[in-house]
């Protein structure tokens, strides 16, 4: 069955050349010109990633990643003509699983579509990805954060970060490390994305045991760090 692709993006030729492409590629694709479209064609179409365009029409790129993680974790990946940090920073905290700076090769587009369904795709007969711990069960087949009995809203990325930490106790992992094997992309050293992950992960799940914890490792990174007690 071939993958759906959602394309939320105002310049008709870009829209286009994405939409050819990708069907040239196989995938099943959607086009949507602006960002009101964006959500009802999202609804409608249910696809298995969105490439969504900043700079929108009607209801900016911003607004319409909001209504999508409002609803399911399908990966977005945000195309724009910015390219700051911040916009990046700003991006991936909102819960955005890529980010393309135009202009673009359509080649590298393609690799990194391939990379985060990937990076979402569960193998049929493939190994579970869920952890548990004391008051603790992270499960990535169904994207679910247990904390002590009770289900806590958790965006894509946060819940990601966390299972990569947890599946391998107290080994510490340098912030680099973190953004090139949880966000799959070279993010130019900026360590900020991780460290605000971090920060919303260390608020869900702070006190809830003695038997487990976010530790930051000064000057190096972070670990999931595990006790005997």
């Amino acid at each position: 069955m071939a993958r759906k692709v959602l394309i939320v993006e105002d310049e008709n030729n870009i829209a286009e050349l994405l939409h050819l492409y990708l069907e040239k590629e196989g995938f099943e694709t959607d086009v949507a010109g602006d960002g009101g479209k964006g959500v009802e064609r999202f609804r409608a179409f249910r696809p298995d990633l969105v490439l969504l365009d900043i700079m929108l029409p009607v209801m900016d790129g911003w607004s319409v990643l909001k209504k999508i993680r409002e609803e399911d974790n399908t990966p977005v990946i945000m195309l724009t003509a910015k390219g700051e940090t911040d916009d990046k920073v700003s991006g991936l905290e909102m819960g955005a699983d890529d980010y393309i700076v135009k202009p673009f090769e359509m080649k590298e587009v393609l690799a990194r579509i391939h990379a985060v369904l990937r990076r979402f795709g569960v193998e049929e007969g493939g190994e579970e990805k869920k952890l548990s711990y004391d008051k603790l069960t992270v499960n990535l087949d169904s994207y679910e954060l247990m904390v002590d009995g009770r289900r806590v809203d958790t965006p894509p990325k946060e819940l990601e970060l966390l299972y990569h930490l947890a599946s391998a106790p107290n080994r510490v992992f340098t912030r680099n490390q973190l953004l090139d094997e949880v966000w799959g992309f070279d993010y130019f050293g900026d360590s900020r994305t991780v460290d605000v992950h971090i920060k919303r992960l260390r608020e869900k799940l702070e006190g809830v045991s003695s038997q487990w914890s976010l530790k930051t490792v000064w000057g190096v990174g972070y670990k999931f760090e595990v006790t005997n007690s």
